[in-house]
């Protein structure tokens, strides 16, 4: 284990209660920790939850030291984690197998560790009700589990990507057999028959630090929905200008938040308080930096 990853685990004081973490690399920003919290204090359970900063290297030993604590009830994991893990868990989840990378991890009371994918579900959790066309721009990690929950959900996908070869061959892979179809991104960047009901933005164009995505919303029929996992800046400009043309929109914390929850229920054994329909959460998020 690299002395910066011990740095990082055993600055936080030892586990005297139970307690489920975030790891990756990098690890400072991430927003989880902000989120169990705050469904722990509303709840009033003595638990905690924390962040590990573990390189690449290191994964094997976290795992091997956690699963040895009884007070751990698991991890979620981040980039760049989310396949490296899979083959030191004792069980993978159907569907975290099927999307190729677990993002949660569950110690049971035997000590043995099973991997979940949650971001799939989390995704969906906006879109009850919702079906027909959907445009999936990017084909990356995140891509995986959406592309895969909208072909579960009976949505015929084009897939967009830089390279049309790789949007092709993630379509194979995960949605075999389907009305599917690749595409490439640019062919998307203007004009447009409005031809779908939900367009997805699953690539990282339009956070902060990166390019504007191009993306014309005549490709959008009317009425239909942009859905953007992006979650800095919360309110992307593909958002902005999708709600100034009054189409309806979800912006990336539906899926951070969404996720969140069934990783929650699974470490700690109960479901958080969402009554508020999470104004108080994104509120709080909203103001973290």
């Amino acid at each position: 284990m690299s002395t910066d990853a011990q740095l990082a685990w055993h600055a936080l004081p030892p586990l005297a209660r139970a307690c489920a973490e975030v790891i990756g690399d990098p690890i400072a920003q991430s927003k989880s920790p902000l989120i169990h919290r705050f469904w722990l204090a509303r709840l009033g359970l003595a638990a905690d939850y924390r962040h590990a900063h573990v390189l690449a290297g290191d994964v094997p030993a976290y795992i091997a030291a956690r699963r040895a604590d009884p007070l751990w009830r698991g991890c979620n994991i981040t980039m760049p984690h989310k396949q490296a893990v899979m083959p030191l868990l004792d069980r993978i989840d159907p569907l975290a197998a099927r999307i190729g990378a677990v993002n949660t991890v569950v110690r049971g009371e035997d000590g043995e560790l099973s991997g979940f994918n949650t971001d799939a579900p989390g995704f969906m959790e906006p879109l009850a009700g919702l079906s027909g066309r959907a445009l999936v721009l990017g084909a990356g990690g995140a891509a995986r589990a959406i592309v895969l929950a909208l072909a579960d959900a009976g949505f015929a996908l084009t897939l967009a990507a830089r390279d049309a070869a790789k949007a092709a061959a993630v379509l194979a892979e995960l949605a075999p057999g389907g009305p599917h179809q690749p595409a490439p991104l640019a062919a998307f960047a203007q004009g447009g028959a409005g031809a779908f009901d939900l367009v997805v933005n699953a690539s990282p164009l339009g956070m902060v630090g990166q390019p504007a995505l191009a993306f014309d919303l005549a490709h959008l029929r009317p009425g239909g929905t942009v859905y953007d996992i992006v979650t800095a800046p919360a309110v992307t400009p593909l958002l902005a200008a999708a709600r100034a043309r009054g189409l309806a929109t979800v912006d990336g914390l539906a899926m951070l938040i969404g996720q969140a929850d069934y990783a929650f229920r699974r470490f700690y054994g109960a479901r958080p308080d969402r009554a508020d329909g999470d104004a108080a959460l994104r509120a709080l998020l909203a103001g973290a930096r």
